[in-house]
């Protein structure tokens, strides 16, 4: 185990089985060979653990950036830990929450009792307000107010279920602005965000905001950011990456019940 690359965001090694405090909980992001990405869910894991002090708090990834979720859950059990709340730092459930995830939680081994909470989008059917505020969050701080209509730029999925949940935050974020809202994908599905810009411009928007259904920068949130602008986009958002909101939102998943 290559546990010397293993470091939390708090300094407090509670949890059951080591000193009777909440259970270790490891974020779980897909990865991005972008070190933009891997730096946002560092600093996402420090948000949250400062917004829960003593709360140990550790980052994954899927792929490119170690230490993957399997390595951390076996380091902890490894070091007394009996449980551990797993929360995937993903925006639908698709492939990698039904899949990858489960997969490298039953490769950790049976020594530690591991809860996997939903992801951060719509889970049930509804939008978390926390995410709404986030998302709200970005596009004040580049475009206060200044749009009459709104882009929410996905990374995109083949999933029909995962593109359905996305329409269901386009739909709550254009009702939040009262300006109508359209989905776009940066892959895998139509359309691209700078041709949902331009058909909005056609419908006659004038103003036309792209809001950024990311988790980190990387070379997607750059190609939307790229051709929004290029159809006449007024303002791109950053991605959420340590928001306080989301943050929030992360300790809400943790402490739902099983």
């Amino acid at each position: 185990m290559r546990a010397a690359r293993l470091t939390s965001s708090s300094t407090t090694p509670t949890g059951p089985g080591v000193a009777g405090g909440a259970a270790p909980v490891v974020l779980v992001a897909h990865g991005s060979r972008d070190p933009r990405a891997a730096e946002a869910t560092r600093a996402l894991a420090r948000a949250v653990s400062a917004a829960r002090p003593g709360l140990s708090v550790w980052a994954s990834w899927l792929d490119h950036t170690e230490p993957g979720p399997t390595e951390v859950l076996r380091m902890l059990a490894e070091a007394g830990h009996r449980s551990a709340v797993v929360v995937p730092l993903l925006l639908t459930a698709a492939y990698h929450r039904r899949v990858d995830i489960p997969a490298a939680v039953a490769a950790a081994g049976s020594a530690l009792t591991v809860r996997v909470t939903d992801v951060l989008g719509p889970a049930d059917g509804t939008v978390a307000p926390a995410l709404l505020a986030g998302l709200r969050r970005r596009l004040d701080e580049v475009a206060p107010g200044r749009f009459d209509a709104l882009v929410l730029a996905a990374a995109g999925t083949r999933d029909a279920r995962a593109r359905g949940s996305v329409g269901r935050v386009a739909d709550a974020l254009g009702v939040g602005f009262g300006v109508p809202c359209r989905v776009s994908y940066a892959s895998a599905a139509p359309p691209a965000a700078g041709v949902a810009v331009a058909r909005l411009r056609a419908a006659g928007a004038r103003r036309v905001a792209v809001s950024a259904y990311f988790l980190a920068p990387g070379l997607f949130h750059d190609a939307v950011a790229e051709s929004a602008r290029a159809a006449g986009a007024v303002a791109v958002a950053a991605p959420l990456t340590d928001a306080p909101e989301l943050a929030e939102l992360v300790l809400r998943r943790v402490d739902e019940p099983a």
